[in-house]
């Protein structure tokens, strides 16, 4: 039986952004929450945390936006003409955050400029992703297979209601993450952090679970048309769980818990989000088959695939395996 090409590409386009949504919602989670830190010290060990690994996590976007465009090239002509302002203001976010890793340490005077552009780039570049998601689902105008609509298409209640999803999601990876690796006054924030970031974080998954299938017919019949319903009741069910989970866990002695329980309401959101627009490439005029490339360029690609993505692997756990522990005052990243 031939492999189904695109299929598989598309899992493997998937599995890079589920990747990337975690690895890099953790460290854009902390720089939302950096104006909230008890003190200086604090937002030091917070930056000191993250250090080692934060240019790694995006990496994962160079890849899924690189494969986007090498797997997908229909999908990619049709939608970054619909995204190009979020995409853009995303990526000045990202780099006036990165700037302000280099600046803040050795900034006096003007450290609180270095602080506002690590915390506004995070926050907006989260706000940004999820615009770009919530536009997605709502469907992108398309005409003889091109982008058909105007620059700020984008905007709607919706999406706007995705994209504070996504920050709320990003300060509870965040939170998480501060409890896990961090000890002290700055752990105990991220515990303090952690519970409201999560109560907002289901406000908004319930916001968005509830508006997607009324705005999307097609939704609406992939969740509550039978037998699927049968088969897909079970995530809200465990998506509650998980939930519980973390709200437990915050005051627990196993520091690790939320983080890895809140890594997995992501992949729960993410796999909701699979399962309401599968097979579109472009909801819901294009699908993964229709915007693939041709079978030799897949085949290309799959060697290129198969040789990075392993590598990719290996330094992203080398470098948390040498990072691993809590950092504490004083220690790691400009000292």
């Amino acid at each position: 039986m031939p492999l189904d090409l695109p299929l598989l590409f598309a899992l493997v386009l998937a599995f890079g952004i589920a990747l990337y949504v975690v690895m890099d919602g953790f460290d854009l989670g902390l720089g939302i929450l950096f104006p909230f830190a008890p003190d200086d010290a604090d937002r030091d060990a917070m930056m000191n945390s993250i250090a080692p690994i934060w240019d790694g996590n995006e990496t994962w976007l160079v890849l899924g936006g690189t494969l986007l465009l090498a797997v997908f090239p229909v999908s990619y002509a049709t939608l970054l003409p619909a995204f190009y302002v979020p995409i853009i203001v995303m990526l000045f976010a990202l780099i006036f955050r990165g700037i302000a890793f280099e600046f803040r340490f050795r900034a006096q005077r003007y450290r609180f400029l270095w602080d506002a552009a690590f915390a506004g780039g995070s926050a907006l570049a989260g706000f940004c992703q999820g615009l770009v998601v919530g536009a997605f689902i709502d469907g992108v105008p398309v005409e003889h297979g091109a982008f058909a609509g105007s620059a700020l298409g984008f905007l709607s209640g919706f999406a706007v209601a995705s994209g504070l999803g996504v920050v709320a999601g990003y300060a509870l990876l965040g939170a998480a993450w501060l409890i896990m690796k961090t000890a002290g006054t700055t752990g105990e924030f991220g515990r303090r952090a952690a519970r409201p970031a999560l109560l907002v974080t289901l406000a908004f998954i319930a916001l968005v679970s509830l508006w997607t299938p009324i705005a999307q017919e097609t939704i609406a019949r992939r969740w509550f048309s039978l037998p699927n319903i049968l088969f897909l009741w079970p995530v809200p069910f465990v998506t509650a769980l998980v939930a519980l989970v973390i709200w437990r866990s915050v005051r627990s002695t196993h520091d690790a818990v939320p983080f890895i329980f809140s890594i997995l309401l992501f992949l729960l959101a993410l796999s909701g989000l699979g399962i309401s627009v599968f097979p579109y490439a472009v909801p819901w005029t294009i699908t993964i088959w229709q915007a693939a490339a041709s079978t030799p360029t897949l085949q290309f690609t799959g060697v290129g695939v198969l040789i990075t993505l392993p590598i990719i692997l290996a330094y992203t756990g080398y470098a948390h395996w040498t990072f691993r522990g809590k950092v504490r005052a004083g220690e790691g990243y400009g000292h």
